[in-house]
């Protein structure tokens, strides 16, 4: 007898094969049969009858990094659909981390991942992947090495190149990393201590990759202004060292730079053509999101935040920093200059006292303090909340949007930031795509996009067993109503659950049923295992 039966499904496999109806037994976390199940009985039934049943969906760039330890069921996630997450984003996450520098990485992290009331009490990369563990998570995560981290462990936080003996630590660092279960190295080139880097450095990171077969995840230097530069310079570079190159939340922004996602798109294609595997995530929104001190030119933040904030309180590098904001400089996007200070909302702070801040653009909040000076506002506002400010920022464009989400090379990504009054895209992601843009719009067919969600990024990040609904595969599944489902999450809302998921199965236990959600410890982390080929040799530093 099996544990579980699901009957009557509209089943969408995850390969983008075309839908069937089935039953799908499961037992012991596992699906163990598929099809007119008439004759075999379960401890527990469900009926499917109306419903799509497909596998869960695989978020593939979020910030739920430290949130997890302190909410072991993440509600806005797995109300999604979502059972599985992918940490270790842009760069700069939770580990490795040395203790000498909790207490600014701690600041530095404010304005992403928030300030949850957990231990930071792990060093290395497999002490924080056990510790996710511990706390018996609802759903699955998989976590990428963040190269910011890798870069603070071996050189601190310094604006410099690294040395020939440094780089190779952090090749070192990076191998333990992917030994102890990472899914694939992430990179932020806006983010410090990232942006410091190199490309010498980063290439002779991505030979490590290139040798486990693991992905370079990167928030790539420019999105916009340089967007272009910025691809092909990638795309050469994974070119010589035979990798796998996924851009994190791929747009284009800025008004100015809009006319050039055709030929960002034909990049792609021509490095696939090539033999190069590019993919990408994104977020179907035009509105990105992160700590408003990106707003700041790269020097600004050398040194770490307790360096960033005493230059704040410097009138003459504030003046600096304005100056450069208002114009960009060669090899770094200025978003306050693409989204203007209207466009710019102030999602989280940290003290009581500005909490009034939240929800409001930077030229409402100069407004409400009897203010003029927008750039001086949001400057104060960063140095007031000692850099734990999240923002939005409305850069974007909807036919732009569309046009990514049509190219097969995708997957889905929220870029969720779970604090204050988050983007909407933290609550409505999957749902917002399966029921505008897939059901209202027709951008793509429901079975190309559940295997966007599902087996596609999947097999990026190399996990073998789940992504498709298959006799002997983990057992994570949705069921949906597809002429229902759809986001509730606004702007001006955000923290609202999704219509439509009706059921949420992770390793084979329900923890959302018609509304209800469980806390079971359903999930776990998901560890990336290797085969390296017996003749591949650590590559040395270049």
């Amino acid at each position: 007898m099996a544990d579980l039966i699901i009957r009557n499904g509209k089943i969408v496999d995850g390969t983008g094969s075309p839908w069937y109806w089935g039953d799908i037994a499961i037992e012991s976390g596992r699906i163990v049969k598929i099809g007119r199940l008439n004759r075999e009985s379960a401890t527990e039934e469900l009926d499917a009858n109306g419903l799509v049943v497909s596998p869960g969906f695989i978020d593939m760039h979020t910030h739920s990094d430290l949130v997890i330890l302190e909410d072991p069921l993440i509600e806005a996630k797995v109300r999604q659909g979502i059972t599985t997450d992918l940490l270790g984003q842009d760069g700069i996450a939770a580990a490795p981390l040395p203790p000498a520098y909790v207490a600014d990485w701690q600041r530095h992290l404010a304005g992403l991942d928030g300030t949850p009331r957990i231990e930071w009490d792990w060093s290395s990369f497999g002490e924080y992947l056990d510790k996710i563990d511990r706390v018996r998570p609802s759903y699955n995560l998989a976590v990428l090495a963040p190269h910011g981290n890798l870069r603070m462990a071996v050189m601190g936080l310094d604006n410099r190149p690294a040395t020939a003996a440094e780089i190779s630590q952090m090749q070192n660092l990076l191998r333990e990393c992917l030994d102890q279960g990472a899914c694939g190295l992430s990179t932020g080139l806006i983010y410090p201590p990232c942006c410091y880097a190199e490309m010498e450095e980063l290439e002779a990171l991505c030979r490590v990759i290139a040798e486990y077969g693991a992905p370079l995840v990167i928030h790539q230097r420019s999105e916009g202004d340089e967007i272009l530069e910025s691809m092909q310079e990638l795309i050469s570079m994974m070119k010589r060292v035979g990798g796998h190159l996924h851009f994190s939340h791929f747009k284009v922004c800025g008004q100015d730079n809009w006319h050039k996602l055709p030929e960002m798109l034909q990049m792609i294609d021509e490095a696939r053509r090539d033999g190069l595997e590019v993919t990408f995530d994104q977020y179907p929104y035009t509105a990105g999101s992160t700590m408003l001190s990106a707003i700041l030119p790269p020097w600004a933040h050398d040194g770490g935040t307790e360096a960033m904030l005493k230059r704040l309180a410097d009138p003459a590098l504030r003046r600096r920093m304005i100056e450069e904001m208002a114009t960009g400089l060669k090899g770094w996007d200025s978003i306050s200059r693409w989204a203007g200070w209207d466009g710019i909302i102030v999602t989280s702070v940290v003290s009581a006292e500005k909490q009034y801040c939240v929800g409001k653009t930077i030229r409402q909040i100069a407004e409400m303090e009897g203010r003029t000076d927008f750039a001086e506002t949001a400057l104060d506002l960063i140095l007031h909340e000692r850099n734990g400010v999240g923002m939005i920022d409305f850069v974007m464009d909807e036919a732009c949007v569309k046009a990514i989400m049509a190219h097969p090379a995708g997957t889905v990504g929220s870029d969720g930031l779970l604090g204050g009054k988050p983007h909407p895209r933290a609550y409505g992601t999957f749902p917002r795509i399966l029921g505008r843009y897939v059901r209202e719009e027709s951008v793509t067919s429901l079975e190309e996009m559940i295997r966007r969600m599902t087996s596609q990024p999947a097999r990026i990040i190399g996990l073998q067993d789940r992504g498709i609904i298959r006799e002997g595969l983990a057992a994570d599944l949705v069921l949906f109503d597809p002429e229902r489902i759809l986001d509730q999450a606004t702007f001006e809302n955000p923290c609202q659950y999704s219509l439509g998921v009706e059921t949420v199965i992770a390793g084979g236990q329900i923890v959302v049923h018609k509304g209800e959600v469980y806390r079971k410890p359903a999930g776990k982390v998901l560890r990336r295992s290797y085969v390296l080929p017996p003749a591949a040799a650590p590559s040395g530093a270049i």
